[in-house]
């Protein structure tokens, strides 16, 4: 992946917990240590509701930890419960084909991708902007980028570098969120012309951007109101390649 050579005709800057995949960005911490499921969920709840920031959501994560989460230990939690909505891998290798540069943009750790990529779990994704609390992989091992993202105001952040790097317009930019941490992405993403696709989308994402007078452009899948549980069957019965048309009428 000779990604700094290439040329793209477009971005897509995505988040990936309960976004592309069913699964929180500490759901590998509860899997190594059960007793610590529910302390997760609850900081996920209060860092995606914008109650703390994602570096005090870290901070408590790792306060939490017995010992630093191993390799093995990841490949152990991918091996039984890596998953992703339908289409998405289909829809990244999509991209790499016509030129559309995929950007996951998350506040999952980059220890996770680290191994998703080693063990061939997605296609070939050029760029990486995630936090990096938990990470194995030396930066010269790979050509894919890195980006480190320890506050949500990270990720217009790297978005904007990348869009830089490569000169991506606004106009050809796409942002896609689920929750309230994606608020500022959106918000930025606003101000910068991009199409917004609100994937699987919480109240939280809807209040943030009612607030702030922003338009969300797309949602695509189940829409949940406050206090609403999220329906797995819902959210699995979504096709991502669906997007494609959406994506190419844009462009």
């Amino acid at each position: 992946m000779k990604t700094r050579n290439r040329s793209y005709r477009a971005i897509i800057s995505s988040d990936w917990n309960e976004c592309l995949a069913p699964c929180g960005p500490f759901d590998f911490i509860a899997f190594t240590y059960p007793s610590l499921e529910q302390e997760t969920k609850e900081i996920f709840k209060a860092y995606t509701g914008n109650r703390i920031s994602l570096s005090e959501a870290t901070l408590k994560i790792s306060s939490l930890l017995p010992q630093p989460i191993t390799e093995g230990q990841m490949d152990t939690y991918l091996d039984e419960r890596f998953v992703t909505y339908r289409g998405v891998p289909d829809l990244i290798e999509w991209c790499g084909k016509n030129n559309i540069l995929f950007m996951i943009n998350t506040t999952g750790a980059q220890g996770y991708f680290d191994r998703v990529f080693k063990k061939g779990l997605l296609p070939d994704v050029p760029v990486i902007s995630a936090n990096p609390m938990i990470k194995f992989l030396e930066k010269d091992e790979t050509s894919r980028q890195y980006h480190d993202l320890i506050e949500i105001q990270d990720k217009p952040a790297n978005t904007q570098n990348v869009m830089g790097q490569f000169g991506i317009e606004g106009s050809k930019t796409f942002l896609i969120g689920d929750s309230g941490g994606d608020g500022p992405h959106f918000e930025w993403g606003a101000k910068t012309g991009a199409f917004l696709i609100g994937s699987m989308t919480k109240s939280s994402l809807d209040q943030y951007c009612s607030r702030k007078g922003i338009k969300i452009d797309l949602h695509f899948g189940p829409r949940y109101s406050k206090g609403e549980e999220r329906s797995d069957d819902l959210e699995m019965s979504v096709d991502f390649m669906e997007l494609i048309p959406k994506i190419e009428k844009i462009l």
